[in-house]
């Protein structure tokens, strides 16, 4: 989307035309919502930016809920953007610190500012981008304590603000067919001006969570956080923002709501052990938190080999941070014997994982040949540094 594209889409009879549209379904009924659109006299610029709103918005819906069917929203900046409820727990830490005036620096289409101006502390949003600046006013527009700034965040003055968030922009400039930029040097701003800034005042900074763990300042509270699995983010936090004693964290958000595994430092693996009833695959937040020792003592697990990220039980014991599964059978990894023990099983549906060994898993799948109505989850990985296969079940 571009400036004039934007401009017609906010204007009165684009909102309504946007309003208006049934909810967005597939790409199977656009072209007859174009043709329906353009005999009722509107222009193919603004067919397209509002057909476009309408797909951002459905796609939206999974950070924003309901939330997301009157917002605005770019690719790049709805990739990027914060999940609302992560969005809150972010503003909580500003509130729960005292702070009453933050400044959002590179704000995108505004998702953490909102959270922010919804606890009624006062934000600033700043963003560099003119489209997406004029986006996250339209998200803020409902709150009179949020103002937007459309500059660069290395020229704002931060002396006036009590704390500030950061989002360094990790995508390459543009609204649609970006792509990630992987050199922390290259984020906008830079993790140097982030970190500088975080030595002034009460900072959060979010990052992707596989960045490079060297780059953490040893000052930081990193808190990963997973959402349904999926781990969505690295929270940097410093000073009254910033919990005391606590350096590594993994929060883990799902249908059990909220759980957190936290300590002042990464965990010491736990001893290895041979295979038991029971093998639990940890949380990404908590690998990548590298706090799979102290959640293998919580749950009297052992590790199945040095330095892999799966744990084993002899005993079933229900933790958010990680998934079980019964092991029904241990199989050397060889894929003739594997075909012809799960076709003698019946297994036509092969959830395969693996860590530790060099195996693609569709591959794989295609040259086990499954048939059947039988279903079960496969894991390669190494046990007492051999190649093994686990046959097993979800819990």
């Amino acid at each position: 989307m571009d400036s004039s594209e934007l401009v017609e889409l906010l204007s009165s009879e684009g909102l309504n035309l946007l309003d208006s549209l049934a909810p967005w379904k597939s790409t199977d009924d656009v072209l007859a919502a174009v043709s329906t659109l353009r005999k009722a006299g509107h222009s193919p610029a603004l067919v397209a930016a509002a057909l476009s709103q309408s797909k951002l918005r459905a796609k939206a819906v999974g950070k924003f809920g309901p939330f997301a069917s009157r917002m605005l929203f770019t690719e790049a900046g709805l990739e990027q953007a914060t999940r609302l409820q992560v969005a809150a727990l972010h503003a909580g830490r500003f509130q729960s610190a005292g702070l009453t005036s933050i400044a959002d620096l590179g704000s995108g289409i505004g998702g953490d500012a909102m959270a922010i101006a919804a606890l009624d502390l006062a934000v600033t949003a700043v963003e560099l981008d003119e489209v997406t600046a004029a986006i996250a006013a339209y998200n803020l527009a409902p709150f009179d304590n949020a103002t937007v700034l459309n500059a660069d965040v290395t020229a704002v003055d931060t002396s006036d603000f009590d704390g500030l968030y950061l989002d360094p922009a990790r995508r390459t400039a543009g609204h649609s067919n970006t792509s990630r930029i992987t050199d922390p040097a290259d984020y906008s701003p830079t993790l140097d001006f982030a970190f500088a800034l975080a030595g002034s005042k009460p900072t959060g900074i979010k990052l992707g969570p596989g960045i490079d763990r060297d780059l953490i300042p040893v000052e930081a509270e990193a808190q990963w956080v997973s959402v349904d699995r999926d781990v969505v983010e690295l929270g940097l936090w410093f000073g009254a923002v910033a919990r005391p004693g606590i350096r590594r964290s993994a929060l883990v958000i799902g249908a059990h709501g909220t759980a957190e595994l936290s300590a002042d430092a990464d965990s010491e693996d736990a001893e290895t052990g041979t295979i038991g009833e029971y093998l639990y695959e940890p949380d990404g937040a908590v690998i990548r938190a590298r706090l799979i020792g102290d959640l293998a003592r919580r749950v009297d697990a052992r590790m199945l080999s040095t330095g892999i990220a799966y744990l084993t039980s002899d005993t079933l014991v229900t933790t958010p941070f990680a998934s079980a599964f019964r092991v029904s059978d241990v199989l050397p990894y060889d894929e003739r014997t594997l075909r012809k023990e799960l076709a003698r099983r019946g297994i036509g549906s092969l959830e395969i994982k693996k860590r530790g060994v060099d195996v693609d898993p569709a591959a794989l799948r295609r040259k086990l040949q499954l048939k059947g109505k039988a279903s079960a989850t496969l894991f390669v990985t190494r046990v007492a540094g051999r190649h093994t296969a686990l046959l097993a079940e979800r819990v």
